[in-house]
């Protein structure tokens, strides 16, 4: 699971990264709103730890930047903020969970397993399509009736951004500014690809198209 810091006090930034490193988390850490701002377009992250008053652009109007380009991954703030017109701003914002400091690192566990459940961030499990057909994150595959069909790495991003979004319509673009990076942004054309093999795999039916909006898993 990769998960990137935003903190510019060094020091809390060195433990909170060692503390994460320690649980097995990847983490990429930033000093400022802007360098964090472009690590986002330049890579994929499954969760964002964001303090809010840092240097050039403060953590709220880094994530309404991310929410307005529809990139969708969840935030937990972390902040010495604490009166109720900041907690109002840093959900108005977008974010999903907000910690105060000072904070104890169980209690910070705790949060980031709470988004894990949510989210279904944890790889280590499958998860039932309908009767007799499974989804293994582990493995990256489809298994009907015990029949595997191995995704690939790229398929198995956007099959899974689908699945963690059940029954939601899912535009194109925001499935291109969630599953791809900035630089890396397909055409729809490839985009129509995907969902076409996934179809193959499942049925027509396992993706339904909602004419001039998106796409919803069933």
């Amino acid at each position: 699971m990769k998960l990137l810091l935003l903190e510019d006090d060094d020091i809390l930034n060195e433990v909170i990264y060692a503390f994460l490193t320690s649980k097995g988390y990847d983490v990429v850490v930033a000093y400022d709103g802007e360098e964090a701002q472009e690590l986002l377009y330049k890579e994929l992250f499954d969760l964002l730890l964001l303090d809010v008053n840092v240097p050039s652009v403060n953590g709220f109007d880094l994530l309404r930047d991310l929410r307005d380009h529809q990139i969708l991954t969840p935030v937990i703030f972390i902040t010495s903020l604490n009166d109720t017109q900041d907690l109002k701003e840093g959900f108005d914002s977008g974010c999903d969970d907000y910690i105060k400091k000072p904070f104890e690192f169980d209690e910070l566990e705790l949060r980031i397993n709470n988004i894990k459940r949510l989210y279904k961030l944890d790889n280590n499990q499958t998860e039932i399509l309908k009767p007799g057909i499974l989804y293994d994150f582990k493995s990256s595959s489809i298994l009907i009736n015990d029949c595997p069909t191995v995704l690939s790495k790229k398929e198995s991003t956007v099959f899974e951004y689908f699945l963690k979004n059940r029954d939601r319509i899912i535009s194109i673009e925001e499935l291109i500014a969630n599953v791809w990076t900035y630089e890396d942004a397909p055409t729809h054309s490839t985009v129509r690809t995907y969902i076409k093999n996934f179809r193959k795999i499942l049925g027509e039916t396992c993706i339904e198209t909602i004419k001039g909006v998106g796409y919803r898993f069933n």
